[in-house]
């Protein structure tokens, strides 16, 4: 099936080109080029002012930075600039930066969560052994583009966990959040960015790759074999939106990657446990590399699911610790190091008393600061100490959908109306 509308991934050139025209004159189509002259060449200019085109692209960067809310890294672009159109983004920068407020308190920040987006409702849901796995656990391509609609409408603006707070000489500690009146923080996250052989032939995107531009994309295969490029899964989609309304990104945020290691990684067979270790495998490990670079390199990060989707409630320490290792030696070369830790199944070692024991201890070694569980029931749950932050993400797909329309819970409702965004592909 080929989604309704064309879903096509959105270039930076293209931002880059419409920022570029913003506020400038005496610039239009209308000017002839120039063509060739007996004239003498002129001079390049001093080293000490920059050439036309770096400036132009300074400036194109300092806009897409106020947009993004980071004022600072704005002035710093346009530091030692001149003329009318520097001066106008210096003023506009100051603008924007006076009008900012601080978040009051980032403990309320929200998080919301998904799996796989899936494409094709028909396959996904078609009578089957994973259908209702995915009715209950997944939400659509409609759907998912619907709330981002709504968040955007209502105000809400992309952020890192690392914005809410940070390390800094040993102690977790809060980081002020600026935004302008009416905008909202809030965390995005999807798990299980591995495109499992399970779901292969089910209507959902098959891998994450590179286009020729080096800009990430998805692939899908339609039901008639037909291989499509662009927009087909969460990341992709995000980063088109973001390219069109580059203000729901607080200073080129976009969201969290959970990703684990026993089918592979972003759509790869790089697992030498499953897949051996031959050419094969290294290969898929390189090709992770690359498509791991370039979302990191666009505003995306990294979150350890576990290695093999490990529960940690009820696991032992010898579980966690083996797989721990295969994380270390199958996925941490390719997504590199991350102190995100997103419990499978939102299987948390502790309930509301702060971590403590062996488990904790031995997670904090390898690098944890950041812990993520599942509480569908609030809309926000953050718990901060000296060593760790601890935030709960809200799921949605069918099931939280479900119990929204049939009134069993209210919280969606801060984010998106439920009875609009519920796709009526699903199975009654």
């Amino acid at each position: 099936m080929v989604p309704k509308r064309v879903r096509c991934f959105v270039a930076a050139a293209v931002l880059a080109l419409a920022l570029s025209g913003c506020g400038l004159s005496g610039m239009g189509a209308d000017e002839p080029a120039a063509g060739p002259s007996s004239t003498p060449e002129t001079e390049p200019p001093p080293a000490s002012e920059p050439a036309p085109d770096s400036e132009e692209k300074a400036l194109e960067t300092a806009r897409l930075q106020v947009a993004q809310y980071d004022y600072a890294a704005a002035l710093e672009t346009v530091e030692g600039l001149e003329g009318e159109m520097a001066e106008a983004v210096r003023a506009d920068v100051k603008e924007q930066q006076g009008r900012a407020r601080e978040w009051p308190d980032n403990a309320t920040v929200p998080h919301l969560f998904f799996h796989s987006l899936i494409v094709d409702p028909e396959r996904a849901f078609a009578p089957g052994p994973s259908a209702q796995g995915y009715d209950d656990y997944m939400v659509t391509l409609d759907e998912f583009e619907a709330v981002l609609a709504s968040l955007y409408e209502r105000g809400y603006v992309l952020v890192d966990p690392h914005d809410l707070a940070t390390m800094r000489d040993g102690v977790m500690t809060a980081n002020p959040i600026l935004l302008p009146e009416g905008k909202k923080p809030l965390v995005l996250s999807q798990d299980d960015v591995n495109y499992y052989e399970y779901m292969t032939g089910d209507g959902f995107a098959t891998d994450l790759a590179l286009d020729d531009d080096g800009a990430v994309t998805s692939t899908y295969i339609d039901a008639d074999g037909e291989v499509h490029r662009g927009a087909y899964d969460l990341p992709t989609v995000v980063d088109a939106f973001v390219a069109e309304h580059p203000d729901f990104s607080y200073r080129g945020s976009k969201g969290v990657l959970a990703v684990t290691g026993y089918n592979g990684v972003l759509g790869y067979r790089s697992s030498a446990t499953e897949y051996g270790t031959g050419a094969a495998t290294r290969k898929a490990r390189a090709e992770a590399k690359k498509v791991a670079t370039a979302l990191k390199d666009s505003g995306w990060m990294f979150a350890s699911h576990t290695w093999g989707h490990l529960g940690m409630t009820d696991a032992s320490m010898a579980r966690i610790t083996r797989d721990a290792e295969r994380w270390d030696a199958e996925v941490r070369p390719i997504i590199g190091d991350t102190d995100l830790l997103i419990y499978p199944f939102g299987a948390d070692i502790s309930g509301v008393p702060a971590y403590s024991g062996a488990k904790y201890r031995y997670l904090k070694s390898l690098g944890f600061d950041y812990f993520f569980g599942v509480d569908a029931t609030r809309t926000h749950w953050v718990q901060q100490t000296d060593d760790y932050l601890r935030q709960a993400r809200i799921n949605v797909d069918g099931l939280t959908l479900r119990a929204e329309l049939e009134g069993k819970r209210d919280v969606l409702g801060a984010f998106f109306d439920v009875e609009d965004v519920y796709d009526s592909a699903r199975p009654d």
